[in-house]
């Protein structure tokens, strides 16, 4: 084998090593890791399974809310959510249709939510503004009707 063989094969294999171990730490170290879907529901059952049975904004603490909604065919449940600004939310999200996605454009919030899975997501909102939610997976022949907003005040 060739000195410059060598030296691509160690290189090759210590970048991929390092790479392993800077994933491996976000994972478990700083619990960045993907959410497992540990919470299931009877995605036939959503309209009488608690919280889904209200979906709707909840005050949970000093500027922190719970936003409990669920999507189906082209809509959001709530329509529309207004917070004061400088509050976190989080999102309990379930389908009761299809996969659809959750994005709030402007933010790090995305999440897919599909039907049988509870999907959890907490995002902070400091500015005062509209934020549009779209649905970015492709739900069927209305896909692109499927938004809301949510009005930072």
């Amino acid at each position: 084998m060739h000195r410059y063989e060598e030296i691509w094969l160690i290189s090759g294999i210590s970048l991929l090593v390092i790479f392993m171990l800077i994933t491996g730490y976000q994972t478990f170290a700083l619990d960045m890791g993907p959410p497992s879907h540990k919470e299931t529901i009877d995605p036939q059952k959503v309209d009488q399974t608690s919280p889904f049975d209200k979906p709707g904004i909840t005050k949970i603490g000093e500027n922190e809310y719970e936003v409990v909604m669920t999507l189906e065919v082209f809509a959001f449940a709530p329509a529309d959510i207004e917070i004061p600004a400088g509050s976190t939310v989080h999102f309990i999200l379930t389908s009761k249709d299809v996969t659809h996605g959750f994005e709030v454009a402007g933010t790090n919030a995305n999440a897919m939510v599909m039907p049988g899975y509870i999907q959890k997501i907490t995002q902070k909102f400091s500015e005062a503004g509209e934020y549009l939610v779209v649905c970015n997976e492709y739900c069927g022949a209305g896909h692109q009707v499927m938004s809301t907003t949510i009005k930072v005040v």
